[in-house]
């Protein structure tokens, strides 16, 4: 897949985003160790959002990143353009809202999974709609990331995503390449009353790549073998399929192609997906092959499942170039890092 080359802002020398990630992010109060929520007394704050998630794992990867979204003016706000600025993120499209409020979501880690608790209902980035589409940041990147996520948050966060995804003219040469991550969410379809299954159908197929779970597939859709999904998702030109801690398989040009993950240890899962995209796409980027491109993914997303925050610290450059390097054999086989 081509992309389109990086366009120069008119009267400037600086260079627009590579990506442009929109989505609503959110102020995460999380336990310091791994007890329940309800035994700790003191929390600690991050930052946290699937679009933002995957600008951070861009920008730590060397590429020009920006996440488009709004916010309410309070100091959660604050917090996440500062942290976003801080990660290399461009931040400078993003809208303030002095009415509504910044959304919250509190993590409590449990033992067989951490469990994450929403105030989101009203916030400032559930009133986006489809005028953002018309912004030039959108329009002069190369690629523009969405997900199943912002879909799920309003229905006028619907109506962006559809006008991103559905009201292009076509995909060849048409302005920048549409990436998808299906990142279903349950229980925000089920505040929505909305069919998460036809709505994330419809949108993943008007994508240019898509990244969906098999479990998510199979969850959604009742289709559980990767081919049957890609064949599900056509006529997307690349299919994505993730399959947690086995691997993932592309379909893109007509060609079929399975990488296995890394073996890792698993501190916890969330973020994984995310850095998946965003190892992914910077892969795009490079104009790296397609091998290359999902082992980027799952470089990024074995950092992302090694730690407890959501941004992981992504791995440098000579530790990419070096596993992009290794045969089959040694790449399935390193103990985990």
């Amino acid at each position: 897949m081509s992309l389109p080359s990086t366009p120069h802002v008119a009267d400037s020398q600086e260079p627009v985003a590579d990506v442009v990630c929109v989505g609503e992010t959110m102020a995460v109060l999380s336990p310091p160790d791994a007890r329940p929520f309800a035994e700790q007394a003191v929390l600690s704050m991050a930052i946290g959002g699937a679009e933002s998630n995957v600008a951070c794992g861009l920008a730590g990867l060397g590429h020009r990143a920006a996440w488009l979204s709004r916010l309410g003016d309070d100091p959660f706000a604050r917090r996440i353009l500062a942290e976003l600025t801080a990660r290399g993120v461009d931040v400078s499209a993003v809208e303030t809202d002095p009415e509504r409020p910044t959304g919250v979501y509190f993590k409590d880690p449990g033992p067989d999974r951490t469990r994450t608790h929403y105030y989101r209902g009203g916030s400032a980035a559930s009133r986006m709609g489809p005028e953002l589409a018309r912004l030039p940041v959108l329009r002069q990147a190369r690629i523009v990331h969405l997900s199943g996520v912002a879909a799920a948050v309003s229905d006028s966060c619907a109506r962006l995503l559809e006008a991103l995804l559905l009201g292009r003219e076509g995909r060849a040469g048409r302005g920048p390449v549409v990436s998808f991550d299906v990142n279903h969410r349950p229980a925000l379809w089920r505040d929505r009353g909305t069919d998460a299954a036809r709505s994330l159908l419809v949108l993943a197929r008007a994508a240019d790549i898509v990244f969906v779970g098999r479990d998510e597939a199979e969850e959604l859709w009742g289709t559980a073998l990767p081919d049957d999904i890609a064949a599900l998702l056509a006529p997307a030109p690349v299919v994505v399929v993730k399959d947690a801690e086995h691997g993932a398989t592309s379909y893109a040009d007509g060609v079929r192609m399975f990488v296995p993950s890394l073996p890792t240890k698993v501190v916890e899962p969330v973020g994984a997906g995310d850095a998946f995209a965003a190892g992914y796409l910077a892969g795009v980027l490079e104009d790296r092959d397609e091998r290359s491109r999902l082992r980027l993914g799952h470089l990024a997303a074995a950092a992302a499942l090694r730690t407890r925050d959501d941004v992981p610290v992504m791995p440098t450059r000579a530790e990419t170039d070096r596993c992009l390097a290794l045969d089959d054999d040694a790449w399935a086989a390193p103990a985990p890092r």
